[in-house]
């Protein structure tokens, strides 16, 4: 089989590279931060030599954003496309599946330059996903659908943030508020 041959270097060759790449590259930069990751230690793990690496990336500020596109794809579609659970059912599940360590926050803080290509994505990624809080909550019957929207997304990523740097899980707390600002927007039906 040819992707488990190994190169002269003891390195594995064939098809498979560009996913072992982003895969090495999405625990490392979870693991030790994106600047604390070398590139060599991206080979290594990946099984690639570095000239393999820039044959699929141009460098690491692409890796980085390919990083970003790649986590949690389905975290949209799942929590807002319509299923057997109300709008409001689904503002709150937004806090179930939510990841406590958010890469689009660690980028961010990690990466100074506002129009690096993983910052860009980022910002993007928390717009679309509070502007879809906010279509919910409009679904929900909020009285101020973006004033919710927005509240929920600064709390998601508020607990996110805080789980980071205290080293402990903050979402249920969070959920527990989320519950409260629900219910203080969507009028309920008697």
């Amino acid at each position: 089989m040819a992707e488990l041959e190994k190169g002269p270097q003891g390195l594995r060759r064939g098809r498979g590279a560009r996913e072992r790449i982003i895969s090495a590259s999405q625990q490392l930069f979870r693991q030790q931060g994106i600047n604390s990751t070398g590139m060599d230690q991206l080979c290594a793990a990946a099984e690639v030599s570095k000239r393999t690496l820039y044959q699929h990336f141009a460098g690491k500020d692409e890796l980085v954003a390919e990083c970003l596109r790649r986590f949690d794809p389905d975290v949209l579609p799942e929590v807002f496309d319509p299923s057997d659970l109300t709008p409001r059912e689904r503002l709150l599940a937004a806090f179930d599946i939510h990841s406590p360590l958010c890469p689009f926050i660690a980028a961010s803080v990690e990466i100074p330059d506002p129009d690096h290509p993983a910052r860009v994505y980022a910002r993007d990624y928390k717009k679309a996903y509070a502007a879809r809080l906010v279509e919910t909550a409009r679904e929900a019957g909020a009285a101020h659908p973006e004033q919710l929207g927005e509240q929920l997304a600064l709390l998601l990523d508020g607990a996110s943030a805080r789980s980071r740097v205290l080293n402990t899980e903050t979402l249920s707390t969070a959920a527990a508020i989320a519950v409260v600002l629900v219910d203080n927007a969507i009028p309920t039906a008697n």
